[in-house]
């Protein structure tokens, strides 16, 4: 799981979602996606009967999020410090990682997971937020149709985001015990697609990735783009939906003291026998 660009494929340009990120937080960032992950954030840990001691926020963007329950010391690793993707985390250095909206635009996940499994002490716990599953699928069908009509090709201008399955099985990978993954589908309306798009501009969230077309949209394209969008995606008041699916993802550096599944045919009760009970 090495983070070693020459070997993982680069999906995202890093160093352009930084100068995005910088450029919304100087025009007044839009955060309404942040601040609830910021809510529930809080939430979730408050129901984790645990004090912990050495903290690391990692790559949330914007001030970053704020110290946890008035636990212990705050290291914030910023999305500027991100660009090769190696944390400067020293091994077993922290008992929880945090992270809000920013594993989404990583190259190398996996290799990110095991960075964050070195450096939590045994029993430490992860908790992070992503973008996932059919996030701005209006927006990317809207493009696609527009492009077909009037460019030579559909070029990529919404990423494709990892599902539950996916990021369940990313931290098993990493070595973290006891995942649990979950997603919370919200629903933003607007008054059209430029709108969301502003929106998106001033997220720090507007497109990276590498196989980006360089040439700016033509206006054709964008407001065909955006009357496909508002035939398919309006309600009945002309107002557009954009989904935003955050997933959520949790587990544990392992430790003795958590449980352990059991064992193939260590279950003292059968299914037969279950079976059977149940038709007695």
């Amino acid at each position: 799981m090495s983070t070693d660009l020459n070997t993982t494929p680069r999906l995202f340009d890093r160093a352009l979602l930084v100068a995005r990120q910088r450029r919304a937080q100087a025009a007044g960032p839009v955060q309404f996606l942040l601040d609830r992950v910021t809510e529930d954030m809080e939430e979730r840990l408050a129901a984790v009967k645990r004090r912990f001691v050495d903290i690391a926020d990692i790559w949330t963007p914007g001030h970053g999020l704020r110290a946890p329950l008035e636990a212990g010391s705050l290291t914030r690793v910023a999305p500027a410090d991100s660009a090769d993707e190696a944390l400067p985390l020293a091994p077993g250095s922290i008992d929880l990682a945090l992270s809000a909206l920013a594993f989404q635009f990583v190259n190398d996940l996996p290799g990110v997971l095991a960075q964050i499994r070195r450096a939590l002490r045994p029993d430490g716990l992860l908790l992070a937020a992503m973008i996932g599953g059919d996030t701005l699928t209006e927006l990317r069908q809207s493009f696609a149709a527009a492009e077909a009509e009037c460019e030579s090709g559909v070029s990529p201008r919404v990423a494709s985001f990892a599902d539950l399955r996916d990021i369940g099985q990313l931290l098993q990978r990493a070595g973290l015990a006891l995942p649990v993954t979950d997603v919370d589908r919200i629903t933003v309306r607007y008054g059209n697609a430029f709108a969301l798009m502003a929106d998106l501009r001033l997220m720090g969230a507007t497109n990276i990735l590498m196989e980006r077309r360089r040439t700016p949209t033509r206006r054709a394209t964008m407001l065909r783009m955006a009357a496909i969008y508002a035939e398919r995606f309006a309600d009945s008041d002309g107002r557009i939906r954009a989904t935003f699916d955050v997933i959520w993802l949790s587990a544990w550096a392992p430790h003795e003291s958590q449980q352990k599944p059991l064992k193939p045919g260590s279950a003292r009760a059968s299914l037969e026998d279950a079976v059977k009970k149940g038709k007695s």
